[in-house]
């Protein structure tokens, strides 16, 4: 396979998805419908036509068949009048009309055959259309449901994509709330210990004297306020 044919490949098979993407099967099914419609139509219009061109002969018919009569009486009006080259005339255009109104007879036959063959065509074609309008409007139906469906399920999925995420940023949360409990549970601990206060600066002597001097102070305001009070 040369590479023109693989490039021209490559092209029909992109074509094709990206047909196949934005074809909608409803507006295909319509257009199909309607094409048959035209197609119906013009059906009638020929059976129109073929009536039409025999309803022509028919005239044409009765009208020969009349001139007919008419040579027919005037033949024997000559030869009452002993005119017999007037009788030969009439008789000759009278023969010349028979021959051709056997030939309309003929061409009004096929035009009658022609009539019923479209006729039978029109019926047979209006009981197709009717069908494939039914099959038609229920194929539609089953897509519109399944698109539907395939909308609500993407829907669906797109929710639970979403959900995994909710929970993914969940577990994170919960993972960190966690980390921040232990870390504060160890702050409390080393508070406890006087780990802090080392930290700080502040050793346990020092706290021990200034525990002293608070104590100190506490015990001779108290003996004070006693002796103000006469205790």
């Amino acid at each position: 396979m040369g590479l023109f044919t693989r490039m021209e490949l490559m092209v029909k098979s992109k074509a094709n998805k990206l047909l196949d993407r934005h074809e909608d099967p409803r507006e295909i099914l319509d257009y199909s419908y309607q094409k048959q419609l035209e197609l119906l139509q013009q059906v009638k219009r020929s059976v129109a036509t073929v009536v039409t061109a025999k309803k022509r002969l028919e005239l044409q018919k009765a009208k020969l068949e009349q001139n007919t009569q008419k040579l027919d009486r005037q033949a024997k009006d000559a030869v009452n009048a002993g005119r017999d080259d007037l009788a030969r005339l009439a008789l000759e255009r009278k023969k010349s009309n028979t021959i051709e109104i056997e030939s309309l007879i003929m061409q009004i036959n096929e035009q009658e055959l022609e009539q019923q063959k479209l006729i039978e065509t029109e019926r047979k074609l209006s009981a197709k259309i009717a069908a494939f309008r039914t099959k038609k409007e229920t194929i539609k139906a089953q897509y519109t449901a399944a698109e539907a469906q395939v909308k609500v399920k993407e829907a669906v999925t797109g929710i639970s994509e979403e959900m995994a995420d909710v929970g993914f940023a969940i577990q994170r949360a919960e993972d960190k709330t966690e980390t921040m409990r232990a870390k504060s549970a160890a702050l409390d601990e080393m508070v406890e210990l006087g780990a802090l206060d080392e930290i700080g600066g502040e050793d346990e002597i020092e706290r021990e004297l200034r525990k002293m001097q608070t104590t100190a102070g506490v015990d001779d305001d108290l003996a004070r306020l006693k002796e103000e009070m006469g205790r």
